[in-house]
Parts: structure tokens; C-alpha cells; sequence
């Protein structure tokens, strides 16, 4: 994971209720594996922090319209005048701060638990995309970002003919849809299945199969996110196949 002398800064977002969770192994092993690299570390733990995960007017103590609560700019007038709730400056600082981002959860009904979609909702808006500033052009673009996540599921319960289909179209909408729009490349998930029903042996398996993941970060594959040169100033396709799709 070591990138010659260069530390990395990376920013971990946790978000799983029990403290003695295999989700919190897993993210206990990633921050000592990514302290061995020698790269600093923030963590957000949601559960512990009581994050709040409810956008509201709240978040804002100066507003731009007092009459019409537009969420995302909102937020960017109330970090322009310094007025936005703590809780969020401390995670946007925490973001902009990072050459990484990383995820850790379990899955919940084929998705990620409400708090880390609120911290998603409350913290990657407004500074984050806006206009013609989104995939290969947001704000993050040159940083990466992870999903580690565990869940009940066996792990031939996905794929092409399974019962829960393809993995990847189920998280589109936070591979794609949130991290790649911001601008993040999104490189390869770990994926640890059928956690709560395998030993403790296997379980301790799983989290060196985490090590080793951590060690490749480097050179983990990323999946092909839209060229905007391959759009209109309206998002209109220029060509009848755009190139990111030939590459998949």
C-alpha cells in the first residue's frame, strides 16, 4: 500500500450499532493495516458519534433563503459564511481532507444502513458537485474511495442467473451514483458474505482476505465511470455507444 514516501491521508466512515461486531473488525484491520503503510487515518464512527443523519434547515445558521429550503445551496452559503452545523463542518473538513475515502457497513436490505446514507445526504452536497462539476470534473476527482461492507448473504447468491442477480447494480447508486459523481475513482470493493452464521475461524479468514485486499489498494481495479467529453453541454450522448461503455 506504501506509494514511495508519500503518506496518504485517508478518512474512514464506520457505521454499524455494536461495538463488537465483525464490521468493526473490519474496520479496526483496516485502520491498523493502513497505520503499518504509515498513512494517517481519520474515522468517523456514526453509531458512537450519534451523527445525526436528518437534512434539515437546522443544519444552517445563517441562510441564503429563508423562505425555500434548497439543501445543497443552502450549504454552500453556510460554509461560505461560516454557519453550517458542527457536525457537518467537522465531516466536510474530514472529506476534503482525505486522498481516500473508505466505507465500512453492513448491508441492510440491499442497500447501506440510513446512518451513512445521512451522513451521505448531509455531508457530500453543495461543495461537492454543482453544475457541470461531477464525475471525472467533481471536486474529489483524483482521490479514490472503497466500499468494505459485510452481510448475511452466501456469496453464490450473486452473479449472472443467482438468486439476488449481479452485485455491482445493486450498489451502483453508491459506487456511481454518489462516490463516482463526486469525483472519486472507485476501485474494487471487499465484499465479506455470510458473516453472522460462519466460525470464528472462518470469520478471522475473512479479515486476512480484508489484509490482503488492503495490500493490492494500489493496484485494485476501478469500474469505467462517464467521460463528460462524451456529452453534450445537456448531458445528450455525442456518440451512439459512449467510449466508458465500450471499455466494460
Amino acid at each position: 500500500m506504501q506509494t514511495g514516501n508519500i503518506e496518504m491521508r485517508v478518512h474512514l466512515v464506520y457505521a454499524h450499532p455494536e461495538p463488537k461486531s465483525f464490521c468493526a473488525a473490519m474496520k479496526d484491520t483496516t485502520v491498523a493495516c493502513l497505520a503499518e503503510a504509515r498513512h494517517q487515518v481519520t474515522v468517523s464512527d456514526l453509531y458512537a458519534e450519534r451523527f445525526n443523519p436528518v437534512a434539515s434547515s437546522a443544519d444552517f445558521a445563517m441562510r441564503r433563503d429563508a423562505s425555500y429550503l434548497s439543501y445543497a445551496l443552502e450549504q454552500r452559503y453556510a460554509v461560505e459564511q461560516d454557519a453550517i452545523a458542527p457536525d457537518v463542518a467537522r465531516e466536510v473538513e474530514r472529506a476534503l481532507a482525505a486522498d481516500i475515502l473508505i466505507l465500512v457497513f453492513p448491508v441492510f436490505w440491499f442497500s447501506l444502513p440510513a446512518i451513512l446514507k445521512g451522513w451521505i445526504d448531509r455531508v457530500l452536497s453543495g461543495l461537492f458537485y454543482g453544475g457541470r462539476r461531477f464525475y471525472g470534473r467533481g471536486p474529489m476527482a483524483g482521490r479514490r474511495a472503497i466500499i468494505i461492507a459485510s452481510m448475511g448473504a452466501r456469496s453464490h447468491m450473486f452473479g449472472t442467473g443467482a438468486i439476488r442477480g449481479e452485485i455491482e447494480p445493486m450498489f451502483r447508486h453508491l459506487s456511481r451514483g454518489t462516490l463516482g459523481y463526486v469525483g472519486y475513482t472507485v476501485v474494487e470493493p471487499f465484499w465479506a458474505f455470510h458473516v453472522p452464521y460462519i466460525t470464528d475461524e472462518a470469520r478471522n479468514l475473512e479479515l486476512v482476505r480484508l489484509r490482503e485486499h488492503l495490500a493490492r489498494l494500489n493496484s485494485l481495479a476501478s469500474p469505467c465511470i462517464p467521460d463528460l467529453d462524451d456529452y453534450d453541454r445537456e448531458c445528450r450522448p455525442i456518440f451512439a455507444t459512449p467510449r466508458y461503455e465500450r471499455r466494460l
